[in-house]
């Protein structure tokens, strides 16, 4: 059964997609009334969430590089 997107691919895609994510939500809660704690909490659950997306993306690189 052939794939229809290599895994490298595929973890690359998922990486850039949670880093725009919260980097487009952060640039919002910046624009938005928020109360400091709820800016504190996302910005926290952002900067967890996109150092995760690194070696997802390191490991989806490696793997559409072959190496």
């Amino acid at each position: 059964m052939p794939r229809i997107l290599p895994l490298g691919a595929l973890l690359l895609i998922a990486a850039g997609w949670t880093w725009f994510v919260w980097l487009t939500r952060i640039g919002n809660l910046f624009a938005d009334d928020r109360s400091t704690a709820f800016v504190a909490v996302h910005i926290g659950l952002a900067a967890v969430s996109v150092l995760l997306a690194i070696p997802v993306a390191w490991v989806g690189l490696r793997l559409v590089r072959g190496r």
